[in-house]
């Protein structure tokens, strides 16, 4: 990536007519740079519809990503269940490939009483395989587990750096609220520059170069997550993460997953570029 882009998950609320093609339309009029595509609740879209999303993209000038479905759980303790992760996984890639999506994001799945690194094991081996598979379809999609915001599920900071250090294919997603509501830490300037140099050490220079960042505000408990918020009302510091951001020269996509997308995307945008230059 040649800089930070900013965009939203999903169509804008303020699109019409409700469908993809004209949100990506949206995105541009509003000034912003990429989207992402939210399967969250299924691939919604078929081969010929994928293509025409495709041309609306190149179109206006915005770069896509995804997201697959929610239900995938490559910890499950049911081999059906496990196949069934890998076929919808599978889909989603073939799918947001043909949009021109550049990275699928996805939870890796839930520890469902098992020791962290036996379910890393389990998960690591599943996703080779579907690794494997896009490789020969010479599908070039970045493969994009997300950090979670809860302590039952699978993907704390280390297991996701693992992960994309053991796997081709394989590009880490920050969630900046989520690992703050499953820490209660991680919500001031060093701390969001310890993560970003974290990654520059596991990962190399290039992860930094082309990241793929989910931000919101977020409502938290003990157990973690509970809902997204408004930036403005959550107490998450995302001035001092921009500027984190900006001065360890990350580049790639903020995806912004508040309520109120495209304004708190905005805002994040604005409050990037109005950051002094470092140095």
């Amino acid at each position: 990536m040649e800089k930070l882009l900013f965009g939203t998950a999903g169509i804008p609320r303020s699109t019409l007519p409700k469908n993809t093609a004209a949100g990506i339309k949206r995105i541009a009029e509003l000034g912003l740079d990429c989207m992402e595509l939210e399967f969250v609740e299924g691939v919604y879209l078929n081969e010929a519809e994928a293509r025409l999303v495709a041309e609306a993209a190149a179109a206006a000038g915005v770069k896509l990503s995804a997201h697959a479905p929610y239900y995938l759980n490559f910890n499950a303790h049911e081999p059906r269940k496990l196949r069934a992760s890998q076929g919808i996984l599978h889909k989603a890639a073939r799918i947001a490939s043909i949009c021109g999506a550049r990275s699928l994001v996805f939870h890796a799945g839930f520890y469902l009483g098992d020791p962290p690194e036996n379910a890393y094991s389990v998960i690591k081996k599943y996703l080779a395989e579907v690794i494997g598979k896009l490789g020969a379809e010479n599908n070039r999609l970045r493969l994009r587990p997300e950090v979670s915001g809860k302590g039952t599920q699978f993907g704390s900071i280390e297991e996701i750096l693992n992960l994309c250090s053991e796997l081709e294919a394989m590009a880490p997603c920050i969630d900046f609220a989520h690992w703050h509501a499953r820490t209660g830490n991680f919500n001031s300037y060093p701390e969001f520059v310890s993560v970003l140099t974290r990654i520059r050490d596991r990962l190399g220079k290039a992860a930094l170069d082309d990241m793929h960042i989910h931000i919101s505000g977020i409502a938290y408990s003990k157990k973690g997550e509970v809902r997204h918020l408004p930036l403005r009302e959550s107490d998450l510091r995302y001035t001092e993460l921009m500027a984190a951001v900006r001065d360890l020269g990350v580049k790639g996509m903020v995806i912004c997953e508040s309520p109120v997308q495209e304004e708190d995307a905005l805002l994040l945008r604005d409050s990037y570029n109005s950051l002094p230059l470092k140095g």
